[in-house]
């Protein structure tokens, strides 16, 4: 019996999402990626294939496995830069992760910080 990858497992969610969700000019779409090492989130418009703004735990000074309270200071600073550049609502797209522990403190940064989703 072959064993299933966890990454298989996350790629059918991610495509399953994605067939749901697509970011517009009015309304992005806001993406979180997670390494070993860092937390990544960006604000895309896919009408145009064009990434808005971005924000990531190395930018922060953490090179390390960021804790919960990185993530949150992730989404802030996204928030931050997206309120800036003239932006109030996002669509969330979590990118197959479970919306848990760092991606949950992202979106509740990126909320805290003024985005609306």
């Amino acid at each position: 019996m072959p064993v299933r990858k966890n990454n298989n497992r996350r790629s059918r969610i991610k495509k399953s999402i994605r067939r749901k969700i697509q970011g517009t000019t009015e309304r992005p779409r806001l993406s979180v990626y997670k390494s070993n090492k860092n937390i990544y989130a960006q604000i895309i418009d896919d009408s145009q294939g064009k990434t808005i703004t971005s924000a990531s735990s190395t930018e922060l000074g953490s090179f390390n496995n960021p804790t919960v309270e990185v993530s949150n200071n992730v989404g802030k600073k996204l928030a931050e830069k997206a309120v800036a550049s003239g932006l109030e609502s996002v669509v969330f797209d979590r990118n197959g992760y479970i919306y848990h522990g760092k991606v949950k403190a992202l979106a509740e940064g990126a909320r805290e910080g003024g985005l609306k989703f």
